[in-house]
C-alpha cells in the first residue's frame, strides 16, 4: 500500500510539473474525420459493407494532435503549420481555438487545399479511410513569415516538437532555423522523423522512430531477430547525433538510448488494444513535456508510455486524461 501512495505522489508530482510547460508544436496539420455508423447488409452493387451513418465528429490531425493532446491535459501548446483557405482549413483553426491551443504559427495557402483524412468506423472497427491531400512546398514568402513568427516565439518556449508526417511542410531549411533559435534560448527539440524526409538533426535533444522508422532511417530491412533493435541504436545516435533516442515498440513497449547508459526498456502498459491512430503523437507529447518538466528520460519514457497505453484503449485519435495517467501509472507500474 505504501509502494502504491508513493507511486501516486510521485506521478501527481510530475503532472504538476508538466502542466507548468509551454511546447510548441511544428509540424503537417490535417483535419481528422470520423464518421460512424452501423453495418447490417452488404451491397447489392459490390462485396463491401452498406454503412448506415449515426454520427459524425471532427478533430485536430497530424501534428495538430500532438497539440491537442498537450492541451487537453492542460499543458499550454501552440501551433505551427500550414493550412489551405479553405472550409477545412477554417474549421481545423476552430477546433484548434476551441482546444485553447494558440494558432498564431499557422499560415493559410490558397496554393493548397488542407489535408483531411476521413475514416468510417463501425462496429468498433475502421472500414476504410479516404485521404485528401497534396504535397505541400513553402514558397521563401511562407518561410520568412514563419522566421519571423519563429524568432519572438520560441524563446518563450519549454520545448518544441517537430512532428514530420513527410507531407512538405518540414524543410532543412525550417528545421536548421528551428535547432538554432532553440539552441540559443536552450529549448529542447524533439523530433518524430519521417523515413520519407531524410533530414539533418544534429542539435535535437531527441529523436523518437518507430521500429520501421528506425530501421529505414538506417536502410536496412525490418528485422524482428533477437537483439536487431539493440544493434540498431548507437548507428542511429550517430546518423542523427543527438543525445538520446526512443524507439516505439508497440507491442512489445519502447526503448530509450542514452549512453553511456544501458538502453532502457520500458513494456507495454496498454491492456487493451482498439486502434492504435495517433499513439505515436500522443507518445512524443508526453515525452516532450516530461523532459520539459526536468523529469528524467528514463522517467519520461514510462509516462509516455503510460499515456500510449491509454489511448490504444479507445476508437479514434483520443486524447488522455490526468486522471486515467494516474490510475494507469498506480495500477499498472
Amino acid at each position: 500500500m505504501n509502494r502504491r501512495l508513493e507511486r501516486e505522489r510521485r506521478i501527481r508530482e510530475h503532472i504538476a510539473a508538466m502542466q507548468r510547460q509551454r511546447i510548441m508544436v511544428i509540424g503537417d496539420l490535417m483535419l481528422d474525420e470520423f464518421i460512424w455508423g452501423k453495418v447490417s447488409r452488404i451491397s447489392p452493387e459490390a462485396p463491401v459493407p452498406v454503412v448506415h451513418v449515426t454520427r459524425e465528429s471532427a478533430y485536430p490531425g497530424g501534428a495538430a494532435n500532438v497539440a491537442r493532446n498537450l492541451a487537453e491535459f492542460g499543458i499550454s501548446a501552440a501551433m505551427c503549420g500550414l493550412t489551405g483557405r479553405d472550409f477545412n482549413g477554417q474549421q481545423l483553426i476552430k477546433l484548434l481555438t476551441a482546444a485553447r491551443i494558440d494558432s498564431q504559427g499557422i499560415l493559410m495557402s490558397g496554393r493548397f487545399p488542407t489535408i483531411v483524412k476521413t475514416r468510417i468506423i463501425a462496429r468498433h472497427q475502421q472500414v476504410v479511410r479516404v485521404d485528401r491531400e497534396e504535397s505541400i512546398r513553402l514558397g521563401s514568402a511562407d518561410l520568412r513569415k514563419l522566421g519571423r513568427y519563429l524568432e519572438k516565439s520560441i524563446a518563450q518556449m519549454n520545448a518544441v516538437i517537430i512532428e514530420d508526417y513527410g507531407k512538405g511542410f518540414v524543410t532543412q531549411e525550417l528545421v536548421d532555423l528551428v535547432l538554432r533559435l532553440a539552441q540559443e534560448h536552450k529549448v529542447i527539440v524533439t523530433v518524430d522523423p519521417n523515413p520519407a524526409n531524410p533530414l539533418l538533426w544534429r542539435g535535437a535533444t531527441l529523436i523518437k522512430p518507430n521500429r520501421q522508422e528506425a530501421f529505414a532511417a538506417l536502410s536496412l530491412p525490418e528485422s524482428e531477430a533477437p537483439g536487431a533493435i539493440e544493434a540498431a541504436g548507437a548507428p542511429l545516435l550517430e546518423h542523427w547525433q543527438v543525445p538520446y533516442l526512443l524507439i516505439t515498440l508497440g507491442e512489445e513497449g519502447m526503448l530509450l538510448f542514452h549512453p553511456p547508459n544501458e538502453p532502457y526498456h520500458s513494456p507495454t502498459r496498454a491492456r487493451e488494444v482498439y486502434d492504435v491512430s495517433g499513439a505515436g503523437d500522443t507518445a512524443i507529447a508526453f515525452l516532450t513535456a516530461a523532459l520539459a518538466a526536468g523529469i528524467s528520460a528514463e522517467e519520461a519514457t514510462e509516462i509516455a508510455n503510460h499515456a500510449a497505453g491509454i489511448v490504444v484503449g479507445k476508437l479514434g485519435t483520443a486524447t488522455v486524461a490526468e486522471k486515467e495517467l494516474i490510475a494507469s501509472y498506480i495500477d499498472n507500474g
